[in-house]
């Protein structure tokens, strides 16, 4: 009986978790937020190739496998590493793993550029994404 108790409370409940928002104006059908200065694209697509075309660079492949695809990037702007992965939960791994020895990425959906912290502020706003800053073991 319990075991059919917990399915049947999350589609209860399921609805409830969508339709809510912690933004009142949202639930009240406003218009989305302004954009300001420092807003950013959304993520890019996770292709080398894109990537590269919305950078700028002639990406040099040095990785293609099933897991990952790896390409340096040489620009007058600098230098950086763009990894893409198949799926999100094999660049989370890879993350996971990179984490050991710490470093800051430029991270989206299914991809990771590793490069200059200053740099990856730049290249922010032509792919979008996430700065993520790598604690190394102490």
């Amino acid at each position: 009986m319990a075991a059919l108790a917990v399915p049947l409370l999350l589609a209860l409940l399921a609805p409830l978790a969508i339709g809510c928002s912690a933004d009142p104006a949202a639930d009240e059908g406003a218009s989305p937020r302004k954009a300001t200065a420092t807003a950013v694209p959304s993520a890019a697509p996770a292709s080398i190739e894109r990537i590269a075309s919305m950078t700028g660079c002639a990406a040099e492949m040095r990785t293609d496998a099933e897991e990952l695809r790896e390409a340096v990037c040489v620009t007058s702007e600098g230098n950086w590493i763009v990894t893409t992965f198949p799926t999100e939960r094999l660049k989370r791994t890879w993350l996971d793993t990179a984490s050991m020895y710490g470093g800051t990425y430029l991270v989206g959906p299914r991809w990771a550029i590793g490069a200059e912290p200053g740099l990856l502020k730049k290249l922010r706003t032509k792919v979008g994404g996430e700065v993520e800053e790598l604690r190394g073991m102490s």
